[in-house]
């Protein structure tokens, strides 16, 4: 019997106890980057739900561009980096977010996104959702609207995907915890 997508993933990713900070569980999705047929196969998955629905795609720093990156160019759409602040040249716009301590901000170059470009937001993990709603409203600043988020994995007992239905609706995560 083979696998599904699913499976092989959750077979892949390995979990950290204790980082970055004592109690979490963390997710790392590294392994998969040493097998480039699952990659690929994750790349398809992600092309399949956003083909013909984005104008950009836009990775969060860090691990949102590592497959970001790879679907803008097989979509044949731009990439856009959303980055910590002060990561990028002006002119650029910022937003800022809660942490559980403190607080982030990100920013992304303003003369990216053009008024009504129907943007894919993808970053690696969906926690609470802080981030990607971040990222989801500099898309708005920008004129740009939200088409889809994707993410590889999906922490669901955090309801992250509460922050970013008010955005979009259309949430695609390959793996569920």
């Amino acid at each position: 019997m083979s696998l599904t997508l699913s499976q092989k993933i959750d077979q892949t990713v390995t979990n950290v106890a204790d980082f970055p900070k004592p109690g979490i569980q963390y997710k790392d999705i590294t392994p998969l980057f040493l097998n480039p047929q699952l990659s690929q196969e994750i790349i398809d998955a992600f092309i399949e739900k956003a083909k013909g629905k984005v104008d950009i795609v836009c990775g969060i720093e860090s691990r949102g561009f590592l497959y970001g990156i790879q679907l803008a160019h097989q979509l044949n759409v731009p990439f856009v980096l959303i980055r910590k602040a002060g990561k990028l040249p002006p002119p650029t716009i910022a937003q800022s977010y809660d942490l559980e301590y403190g607080q982030a901000t990100i920013e992304v170059n303003s003369t990216y996104i053009k008024e009504g470009d129907r943007v894919l937001i993808h970053d690696d993990v969906l926690a609470t959702g802080g981030t990607a709603e971040a990222c989801a409203k500099l898309v708005e600043k920008c004129g740009g609207k939200v088409a889809q988020f994707s993410f590889i994995i999906e922490l669901d007992f955090l309801n992250g995907q509460e922050k970013l239905k008010p955005f979009s609706d259309d949430l695609v995560s390959l793996v569920h915890y």
